[in-house]
């Protein structure tokens, strides 16, 4: 169902939008974790951590590509925003192609360079085999999990969040039961659980292209819209290109964290597994806030309401600091019993060095929805820039503090890193959202006065003093 959003109450839009987003994380998030406690109860600790030390390089390239097709879907959210019709058939054109070539590019290199890779991680030669295993079959399927991004991020771009949500559904059932048949039945190991993404991805995919041929008569493409324009592809380059950059940054820095991780022994890496996954899972209703404002933001930037952006972003904004409180509540009290779910069998150790973690990162929690609030907001706005800049910052923080403070204090040093990171890239962000509506008010009142000269027919000279007063320098 299509759903404009540059009309009705912002926050109610925002928070319908965001509850299958929402769900639709949950249920991803909730095959993740049971992908690790497969592993881990059924093929051991081991299994866990040869999954876990190789994870960071599979959310690399979920990420890179994930934020490539955000950007190019913020394109067609805008086209649609503008009413445009055919901007939207030819922005999605231009978005598969820009998909193809990428995700040919990332899949040649990770195939070939792998094994360096893996060895940069300083993964223990115990589970090397299995880490390697896992995640090059992952990677031969990548251009399903590109593909499944990419028309979700259509059927979204034009306020559709419930639909991607049942085939979220859909996938994450399936594949928690192909992981249970590849590795119990088959007894293909930790291979099983690789090829069970691939297949569950690869029908989602399916699913989603008879969806939209049948429900978007506005996405049913013509010769036409294959024609490619090189100057339309640059606008959608330009902010897919520094999206992509960003969640690489972020991807950098995981890598960089658990490289350090991975120097502590197969305990820690399974005990950091595993509070991360409980992590990733409390931390999604703030996230899908976020997601949710990308859409919001770039519906009503194409259609010029920056009133009703700004009216969404103060409100969520307090919306996510409530359950951002509420969620690390909710994790220090209850994270042992967590963790313990995930171990064939009782284990003090590693459940004390994944609460360690834990009770560490709630207290930023705060900083965390604020990013994804201000940074997705930026995004949708087209405002790549800031965000890009805020995850180098993140990158630079994060990784100092793992190297420099995991070697001063250990493995609590490695346990700071990300919430130091969450406090500098949300300041930059917040910074950059109150810049970047100044200078749209200013511009705003730039063309204004020239509108009025005009209108008033003043004289040329007098012209020439409006043209002077340019956004830069009006207070």
């Amino acid at each position: 169902m299509i759903k404009d959003m540059t009309v009705g109450k912002p926050i109610s839009l925002i928070i319908k939008f965001a509850i299958p987003l929402l769900l639709g994380n949950l249920f991803q998030q909730l095959y993740n974790i049971s992908d690790i406690l497969i592993l881990g109860r059924i093929l051991g600790v081991n299994a866990l951590a040869a999954a876990g030390a190789s994870a960071p390089i599979f959310y690399t390239m979920l990420l890179v590509t994930f934020g490539f097709t955000a950007g190019l879907c913020v394109i067609t959210a805008q086209r649609f925003g503008a009413k445009d019709e055919i901007g939207v058939r030819r922005s999605v054109t231009h978005s598969i192609v820009a998909s193809a070539v990428l995700c040919t590019i990332v899949t040649f290199i990770l195939c070939f360079y792998m094994h360096d890779i893996l060895r940069a991680m300083n993964i223990p030669e115990k589970i090397m085999k299995d880490a390697h295993r896992f995640i090059f079959t992952l990677t031969l399927g990548l251009i399903l999990i590109v593909g499944y991004n990419l028309l979700a991020g259509f059927i979204r771009a034009l306020g559709d969040s419930k639909t991607p949500l049942y085939f979220l559904i859909f996938s994450s059932i399936l594949n928690i039961l192909l992981n249970l048949f590849f590795i119990y039945v088959l007894k293909l190991g930790i291979i099983g659980s690789a090829l069970g993404t691939i297949v569950a991805m690869a029908i989602s995919v399916v699913c989603c292209m008879i969806y939209i041929g049948k429900r978007f008569p506005i996405l049913k493409l013509r010769k036409e819209d294959w024609k490619l324009n090189w100057d339309f592809m640059k606008s959608h380059l330009a902010v897919a290109v520094p999206m992509s950059l960003q969640f690489s940054v972020i991807a950098v820095g995981l890598l960089i964290i658990q490289a350090v991780c991975n120097s502590f022994g197969e305990n820690t890496i399974a005990a950091f597994t595993s509070a991360l996954r409980i992590e990733q899972l409390a931390t999604q209703p703030i996230v899908a806030i976020g997601l949710a404002l990308a859409t919001y933001a770039a519906q009503n930037y194409g259609a010029g309401q920056i009133k009703r952006i700004r009216q969404g972003v103060a409100g969520t904004s307090v919306i996510s600091i409530i359950f951002s409180i509420c969620i690390a509540l909710l994790v220090r009290f209850y994270g042992e019993n967590f963790i313990d779910i995930f171990l064939k069998e009782d284990n003090p150790e590693i459940i004390k060095i994944g609460h360690d973690y834990l009770n560490i990162s709630t207290m930023f929690y705060i900083f965390l929805g604020q990013i994804f609030i201000f940074r997705n907001t930026l995004q949708g706005m087209g405002r790549t820039i800031i965000p890009l800049i805020a995850s180098i910052a993140e990158l630079v923080m994060r990784s100092f503090a793992a190297v420099y403070l995991a070697t001063r204090i250990g493995y609590l040093g490695l346990c700071y890193a990300s919430p130091i990171a969450w406090i500098g890239a949300s300041l930059v962000v917040a910074v950059g959202y109150a810049y970047t509506l100044r200078q749209i008010r200013n511009q705003r009142i730039y063309h204004k006065m020239k509108q009025l000269g005009h209108k008033l027919g003043l004289c040329r000279h007098q012209q020439h003093m409006i043209q002077r007063i340019t956004p830069d320098n009006i207070k």
